[in-house]
């Protein structure tokens, strides 16, 4: 979806850009960083499985891609590359356009992978009250626990089974599905069904493909407010470009593209 929200974004705002996908095996990560810096590439976005290997490679990093150990954009300033995180910021950016708060929330979240720790992060740096739920617990463990001495407050892991998710379901506000289940092809597969889903509940799930997986569609018939992974994966483009660029992004204009692109998938 980048190439296709990020190329249309210049062609709106007349900017002599091009963003273009290079395959990178993990043996020449280290030779393909030396060469963007060398041809002075403005930025360039890192997905899995170069989002941690690549810091060592990088000159600076933000606060956010420092706390998380993750970056998923980089700025070339005059050859100097500095890693951010997008992903973090991103995904809270997609959550308050839809008029949704961390501060004080008790929120689930589905997974320990390189996603479910920029999104703890960021809601634990908000002030949630977070439980991370994972099928490896130790996985989940290791996490709570860093993000826990960081910000010093309490970060609670479990086990992710039903009887663990209908508990802590009865006092959630907020439930974030960071986990590949109900990503195409495997678009009838859900973690939870509507039979726990209460109302007052705000899910969000960070698959956008399909863009209402049927986690969205559960949620949804049990009346509760939902947030499709589109809006994350809008909203990390668009802080990158805005990093780039330094002007604003047409935000708009790349949410309609990546819906046209998905909705044709």
């Amino acid at each position: 979806m980048s190439p296709l929200m990020h190329n249309a974004a210049f062609r709106k705002l007349g900017l002599d850009y091009i963003y273009v996908p290079f395959r990178v095996k993990k043996e020449d990560l280290k030779e393909t960083v030396g060469s963007l810096r060398t041809l002075y590439v403005r930025g360039f976005n890192v997905t899995i499985p170069h989002k941690v290997a690549i810091i060592p490679f990088l000159d600076k990093l933000d606060s956010m891609a420092e706390k998380i150990s993750a970056v998923n954009t980089v700025v070339n300033d005059g050859g100097v590359l500095i890693g951010y995180n997008t992903d973090a910021t991103g995904f809270l950016k997609a959550m308050k356009e839809k008029g949704v708060e961390a501060r004080g929330k008790n929120i689930i979240v589905l997974g320990a992978g390189g996603a479910a720790r920029a999104i703890s992060f960021i809601l634990a740096q908000e002030g949630a009250n977070l439980i991370i739920m994972n099928r490896t617990k130790d996985k989940a463990k290791e996490q709570a626990i860093k993000i826990s001495q960081i910000f010093q407050r309490e970060i609670n892991a479990l086990p992710l089974n039903r009887e663990n998710l209908k508990k802590a379901l009865e006092k959630a506000n907020i439930l974030v599905n960071t986990t590949s289940v109900g990503m195409s092809p495997n678009a009838n597969e859900t973690l939870v069904d509507s039979r726990l889903i209460k109302p007052s509940l705000v899910v969000f799930d960070i698959v956008y493909n399909p863009i209402k997986t049927r986690l969205l569609r559960e949620a949804e018939k049990a009346g509760a407010q939902t947030i499709s992974g589109v809006e994350m994966l809008v909203w990390q483009g668009a802080l990158a470009f805005e990093k780039w660029t330094g002007l604003k992004a047409p935000v708009r204009l790349m949410w309609e593209e990546a819906v046209k692109a998905l909705t044709k998938a």
